[in-house]
């Protein structure tokens, strides 16, 4: 045996070893909140608190929540990043992977950690995380290739804060009381989900700063007065250190950056985070839309640094980041086009949708079907005319091509896998039509991720590898679009899944105690008969179709 392997297989003997299963038991309750200071409102805690404490486990650990549900609505839980290879019924999305977790019951969610990084854990149950039920997923690894790099790991979060319960916000958003789709607009933002967060820095040290973005619409602009940064990883993946002095995180994207201390105590600097504005449509003038934290070397003097704040005007790009692996990407073996965009449908709403249709979840969940219909489950029919269900096979390196017809950015996420970023455009009302390259492109060690920024009125190309069979949503992360739509589920490998992953009876029960199915097609039936599944929610018959030019 050559001695690198006898040495890998040590490794993974040792790791084994010092695993261990982490427990937790999470009442998933109501409580009140005041984080902005300016109204304490009804939010989503666990066991009576919130902020919900965040989770923090190591490579090859086992985290177990027992999940109950004290909510007079459905949950679920989503740790927002992480494989499940092998375990995609613990992914946590309704409609696809399980129907929640009814008002009184209980589930447990179980993860077996191969994965080390920055993640997250949230509800994926129409805008309830925006309520507060999301928490930092922090794993560790000792083989992390920057550890020693630095001297102290601090996790630091922002997100959009809402007043109105998210409930009150969606049923306005999707409504015929909002014709353009107007997101709602948050009151405030929220660091570290405190009221006057503040970190502090010690002369001559190194800091991971772990940055999530936990919001639920708005992209935030990062930067620290008088320091640069290198970026050692995004979503989990590592990173080539990069040079940056300020960046950009959408929705549910993360970042660990090393910032080096000063040696002088003499000032200290503030961190900022600005919403991206131009998000907002007619946002009000009093609204506040840049937020500081400060860092403090010496907390006995107010003297701080002048402001460097960008102001959201950051020219950074994560395209140009590359995989600390040195990973190419290789030609595809399939190609899946789609477009994104918001228009009005049969239903009077305006909706987000994939290829001019909007998903809407069956009553039958995805997975459900794809297990249970035999051969039928490789005919993209039997999951539903809003089921936007694309089947992939085993292995394959698949290529998605996303053409964003919508002005503003979308945050992409494809849940099951991390993707490699290909290709991106580099002016607006630039499309990729599949075959005829334009934009900029790069297969030496694409930066992985798995949240993309598809910019408005532009395109993005990413490929992954088909190696996990299940189904898995691709979505925008922003949920307002999501609700409206905005997505579709990737099905993989239908025949290995049917021989492989037996529906839990616990997960059956709770779909048709909540007068949904367990199995069958998106209507709950056997073959084609798909009476009884969403469907005919179209763009209208007798209305010309919008075009990018148009838009």
């Amino acid at each position: 045996m050559h001695w690198k392997h006898a040495l890998a297989g040590l490794a993974a003997m040792l790791t084994v070893a010092q695993s261990k299963i982490v427990e937790l038991d999470w009442d998933i309750t109501y409580t009140t909140a005041n984080p902005d200071g300016l109204m304490e409102r009804q939010v989503v805690g666990v066991n009576g608190k919130w902020p919900i404490p965040p989770i923090e486990a190591n490579t090859g650990d086992i985290v177990r929540i027992n999940a109950h549900n004290s909510l007079d609505w459905v949950t679920s839980l989503h740790a927002h990043g992480l494989h499940q290879n092998g375990t995609v019924d613990q992914d946590g999305a309704p409609f696809v992977t399980e129907c929640g977790i009814p008002p009184g019951d209980s589930r447990t969610y179980e993860y077996h950690l191969d994965q080390s990084g920055t993640y997250w854990i949230h509800s994926h149950v129409m805008g309830q995380y925006m309520d507060g039920l999301r928490t930092p997923f922090i794993i560790h690894n000792t083989e992390d290739p920057y550890q020693g790099k630095y001297d102290e790991d601090i996790t630091v979060t922002v997100s959009d804060w809402y007043h109105n319960d998210s409930r009150i916000n969606a049923a306005w958003f999707l409504s015929t009381a909002n014709p353009d789709a107007d997101e709602p607009i948050p009151q405030s933002a929220v660091i570290g989900d405190q009221q006057n967060p503040s970190y502090s820095f010690e002369p001559g040290k190194t800091y991971r700063l772990r940055v999530i973005n936990m919001s639920g619409f708005l992209t935030f602009y990062f930067s620290i007065d008088g320091h640069d940064f290198d970026i050692i990883e995004v979503d989990g993946e590592y990173t080539h250190p990069y040079n940056a002095k300020n960046v950009y995180l959408s929705v549910a994207q993360r970042m660990s950056i090393l910032v080096k201390a000063k040696e002088s105590t003499n000032l200290n600097y503030n961190m900022h985070f600005d919403m991206d504005y131009t998000q907002m449509d007619d946002p009000p003038k009093d609204l506040q839309v840049n937020y500081t934290a400060p860092i403090y070397y010496d907390r006995s003097h107010d003297k701080f640094a002048p402001s460097e704040d960008i102001a959201i005007k950051s020219k950074f790009d994560d395209f140009n980041l590359r995989s600390f692996w040195n990973m190419n990407a290789v030609d595809p073996d399939s190609q899946y086009n789609i477009t994104i965009e918001q228009q009005f449908t049969t239903d009077g709403l305006n909706r987000g949708m994939v290829n001019r249709i909007p998903f809407i979840g069956s009553p039958t969940p995805t997975l459900f079907t794809e297990l249970t219909t035999g051969e039928l489950a490789n005919d993209a029919r039997v999951y539903g005319p809003q089921g936007n269900a694309y089947i992939t096979k085993h292995l394959d390196m698949v290529e998605i091509v996303v053409n964003n017809f919508d002005g503003d950015a979308h945050p992409f996420h494809l849940h099951g896998h991390k993707f490699q970023i290909v290709a991106r455009s580099t002016e607006q009302n630039q499309w990729y039509d599949g075959v005829n390259k334009v934009g900029k492109w790069n297969t030496e060690s694409p930066v992985q991720r798995d949240t993309i920024r598809v910019q408005g009125y532009g395109f993005a190309v990413i490929r992954y590898r088909s190696d996990n069979p299940g189904t898995w949503l691709f979505h925008c992360h922003i949920d307002w679009h999501f609700l409206s739509g905005m997505g579709v589920v990737m099905v993989e490998n239908p025949d290995q899944a049917q021989q492989s992953m037996p529906i839990d009876p616990k997960l059956a029960q709770q779909c048709i105690q909540q007068g949904l199915f367990a199995s069958g097609n998106a209507a709950g039936k056997e073959g084609l008969d798909l009476a009884g599944a969403p469907s005919g929610i179209y763009l209208p018959k007798d209305k010309p179709l919008l075009t990018p030019d148009d838009s």
